[in-house]
């Protein structure tokens, strides 16, 4: 009886040896899928293609299709810029709406890790729907080249895509940062779309703080990277300090609030 209960003791202790905990590539991975594995966020999707495409077709009728590579990039990135914040809302409050969040943290407890393969997973997908974007934009401009005549105009300012590029990442940040903080996903859309547009018409309301507005707006304080021209140490400045307010706070909030709240099976 007593070498039987060893031997079964010491296959425990080899069984739990084997065991290896997930890797944070692993745990990104499976982050990065399930923002694809809602109806809701495949539909978001489908949303964002239909009205790119209509963007690019509005474009190619307009003034003869006579635009160039570098609009046509702002035309594709502009929608996917407003919508896919709300992508990383979903992926954020994905196991609280779905209640999955037992299942997820049992499998790996440190939440911590969670939050930030969230973060990472979603920031990876920014960079990928911008390459996305600019790959539609070049074949939009290929085809008004080719088919209405167009002078090709393949020129770009490397600024300003730039800019487009961190202007995404940055979105797709408050949109995790805003789902984690709140972990309900209609009150983190309709504060995401709502808080900044309703901070920045009641600074624009109020003279005296108005020469602050860069400094607390992102929007406002984005705007510099988009207009072709260098950005000055003032204008870094005040995207950083708009940036905190309102990627960064609500990034570090939600990491805390995940950490330490609740979990119920239901």
């Amino acid at each position: 009886m007593s070498t039987l209960t060893t031997t079964r003791s010491t296959a425990s202790a080899a069984a739990v040896r084997d065991v290896r905990p997930v890797s944070f590539l692993t745990l990104t991975l499976v982050e990065w899928r399930k923002q694809l594995d809602t109806r809701a966020g495949r539909w978001l999707l489908v949303v964002i293609g239909i009205i790119t495409a209509a963007v690019l077709t509005i474009m190619a009728i307009v003034n003869g299709g006579n635009h160039s590579f570098q609009a046509f990039l702002l035309g594709t990135s502009t929608p996917m810029s407003m919508l896919l914040p709300i992508v990383g809302v979903l992926a954020a409050t994905s196991e609280w709406s779905q209640r999955t969040a037992l299942v997820t943290f049992t499998l790996e407890p440190r939440r911590m890790r969670v939050g930030l393969a969230k973060l990472v997973s979603a920031l990876a997908s920014a960079v990928v729907f911008f390459a996305a974007a600019v790959v539609l934009a070049a074949l939009a401009h290929l085809a008004v080249v080719l088919f209405r005549d167009v002078d090709p105009a393949w020129s770009l300012d490397l600024g300003v895509v730039g800019g487009m590029l961190l202007l995404a990442v940055l979105g797709m940040a408050q949109g995790i940062g805003f789902g984690l903080l709140l972990l309900n996903t209609p009150l983190a859309i309709v504060s995401l779309l709502l808080l900044p547009a309703v901070f920045s018409l009641v600074v624009m309301l109020i003279p005296a703080v108005q020469d602050a507005l860069p400094w607390i707006d992102l929007g406002t304080s984005g705007q510099v990277l988009l207009m072709g021209q260098p950005v000055d140490g003032e204008g870094w400045a005040q995207l950083a300090t708009s940036s905190l307010i309102w990627v960064v706070a609500p990034l570090v909030g939600g990491l805390f609030r995940v950490a330490t709240r609740e979990v119920k099976s239901a």
